[in-house]
């Protein structure tokens, strides 16, 4: 009896990594976007980008559709971070671990949120010591997101809450290609073939 052979192993996920995308990505939506990966198997993927703010999407204005009551003073110059083309609508709060909700998944070495009670803890200044806001995911069926990194589309790096929390928006892609060893001026486009 032959063995069964499996085409994804839980070695092969990408859960609680970073994917980075290259520099001649070709959907504008996703160009030198940071993804952390939330989900990656044999059924699909999916991540939110940390690196792509939404201007026209004010925190404080979030919060008074959900109508929750906003005492923290900074609140106004909270970011929201586009995180990708599927259920725009729907929020994560990415964070350090020093506070865990009975519904956030951890993700070494984050923690991830959805619930309303985590906003309302930042809309009155009790959230985690650090965090950031995404609205949407991004989103892949079986088997599209490693036909995606075959044809040289991503790169993937360990997940470190500096590149999240620590280094400003507009430098976290160069940063995470710095985790892979990376200059990205020295990246060709092509993929080699033995």
């Amino acid at each position: 009896m032959p063995a069964e052979t499996t085409p994804f192993s839980q070695g092969d996920s990408l859960k609680g990594k970073i994917l980075i995308a290259m520099p001649d990505m070709a959907d504008p939506r996703f160009s030198h976007g940071v993804i952390v990966m939330l989900e990656h198997g044999p059924d699909g993927a999916m991540g939110v980008m940390i690196n792509k703010p939404l201007e026209a999407v004010q925190f404080s204005d979030l919060l008074d559709q959900l109508e929750i009551k906003v005492t923290a003073p900074d609140i106004e110059n909270y970011p929201v971070y586009f995180g990708g083309p599927v259920e725009i609508g729907r929020g994560f709060v990415l964070h350090s671990r020093d506070l865990l909700l009975a519904h956030s998944l951890v993700l070494p070495p984050i923690g991830i949120t959805t619930s309303l009670d985590m906003l309302g803890r930042l809309a009155q200044g009790k959230g985690p010591e650090k965090s950031l806001f995404c609205l949407g995911y991004t989103g892949w069926t079986a088997g599209q997101l490693d036909e995606e990194i075959k044809q040289n589309a991503w790169l993937h790096a360990p997940l470190k809450a500096d590149v999240l929390f620590n280094v400003p928006v507009e430098k976290r892609w160069d940063a995470a290609m710095a985790l892979v060893g990376i200059d990205p001026d020295h990246l060709s486009a092509v993929s080699g073939h033995a």
